[in-house]
């Protein structure tokens, strides 16, 4: 992990403090984004139980993300303020809590409360908000490939905790599930409030040592001043949010719907979820992959390329709307799963370079917010268009346009050429 801690003047605690800044942030975004997303396991018990259709099911997971992005900005401020232990704390326990009551509800509109609402919160506290905000303070040379690493327990959050989630729901019902994944959460509480957060705050470089590539104040309008105001006056905060919204838009159009999609044309619960885990497991290689790329072939290619996987894999989806087969579900999941959540680390990183400085946890929470309203109107959108179509053909397509409206900023912005190599 090369220049992990440059700077630190070969002192050995500053390694070991960079190495556990990572490790914390990779395994908050395991716990929080992996329990946030089982709530796709709950879709079809909920169902079943109390008879809701499935653009109200979905409305919960809609809710849920708008939730994580409209307080990520919030969460970012709490950040820069307050620094990473009252946020990951906060974060553990309203998550914790959520899900603990989230097993005794029995109206939609308490579960949008407690899952959508205070869940998003705390998924959004223990995600990568204020993990990129902690890796800046540590990473220097190769910040793509720590916030690659970093991001990459969102998919081995979903292989891990995806699967259990349906087993719990499968020995002991939706009911015991939550209340065991909630519970977990607040064990861990008290362990983590021990750790050395002043010094994993305080990072390795002081505020001034600015990315070499980054532009000058004059360029970003003095954000000394007001990072979060400068960088709202600038192009590239709006292409990033554009690349954000619009990718989340197209993977949460397809994310909500897929366990059930492939319960009803055939497969088991348990396969469906394991398919679902299997291609979290391989977003864990293709997102730690993107970001060492983007650092060393750029991120244009990168993140073209990993765009053409997930299109592939929506051709192997749509072609399972008209034949049930193992071999196409293999191709979904291989070219779907490489290239799920590979953007995250790449936007992440560019937003570092882009506006550097503590104000980066506000910066990046509001960018990051674009993704999560995306993704909220795209699991919105999956369950009314599900509704009036009877099928997911119709959600398939509009997954394949909103890819390419993604993608467009790194082949029309001349800021993000100018970053395409570190």
């Amino acid at each position: 992990m090369a220049n992990a801690a440059e700077g630190s003047r070969g002192k050995p605690s500053s390694t070991l403090m960079a190495g556990l800044a990572l490790a914390l942030a990779f395994l908050f975004n395991v716990l929080g984004r992996g329990i946030g997303d089982t709530y796709i396991v709950f879709l079809l018990p909920l169902n079943t139980e109390f008879g809701w259709s499935r653009s109200e099911l979905s409305s919960v997971y809609s809710i849920y993300m708008l939730s994580t992005g409209l307080s990520a900005p919030f969460v970012g401020l709490l950040f820069d303020r307050w620094g990473p232990r009252v946020v990951y704390a906060a974060g553990l326990s309203c998550l914790g809590m959520a899900y603990v009551l989230a097993g005794n509800l029995t109206q939609l509109w308490q579960f949008q409360l407690c899952v959508g609402i205070a869940g998003g919160i705390g998924v959004s506290a223990l995600g990568m908000v204020p993990a990129a905000g902690l890796i800046s303070r540590w990473y220097r040379g190769n910040t793509g490939t720590a916030i690659g690493i970093a991001y990459s327990g969102v998919g081995c959050g979903t292989l891990l905790i995806v699967p259990l989630a349906q087993y719990l729901n499968e020995s002991m019902g939706w009911r015991s599930a939550y209340h065991v994944l909630g519970v977990g959460l607040l064990i861990i509480l008290p362990i983590i409030l021990f750790l050395p957060w002043r010094t994993l705050r305080a990072g390795i470089r002081p505020e001034a040592a600015l990315d070499k590539n980054a532009p000058t104040s004059r360029e970003q309008g003095k954000p000394q001043a007001s990072p979060l105001r400068a960088a709202l006056k600038t192009k590239a905060f709006w292409e990033l949010a554009q690349i954000f919204g619009f990718t989340g838009l197209a993977m949460y159009v397809i994310l909500v719907q897929t366990v059930a999609f492939l319960i009803e044309i055939g497969f088991a619960p348990l396969q469906a979820a394991g398919a679902f885990g299997i291609a979290g497991m391989l977003s864990v290689i293709g997102v730690s992959a993107s970001g060492a790329l983007a650092d060393r072939i750029g991120y244009r290619r990168t993140v073209t390329a990993s765009f053409i996987s997930t299109f592939i894999g929506l051709l192997f989806l749509l072609a399972m709307t008209y034949q049930s087969s193992a071999w196409l579900l293999f191709g979904y999941i291989a070219m779907f799963g490489i290239a799920q959540g590979a953007r995250g680390p790449i936007v992440s990183s560019l937003c570092a370079k882009i506006f550097p400085g503590r104000g980066l946890g506000t910066i990046y929470g509001t960018i990051y917010a674009c993704m999560s309203i995306g993704a909220a109107l795209g699991s919105l959108v999956s369950g009314v268009l599900h509704d009036m179509t009877g099928g997911y053909q119709a959600s398939f397509y509009f997954s394949m346009i909103s890819l390419l409206l993604a993608v467009a900023p790194f082949w029309t912005s001349a800021t993000l050429k100018r970053f395409g190599r570190n």
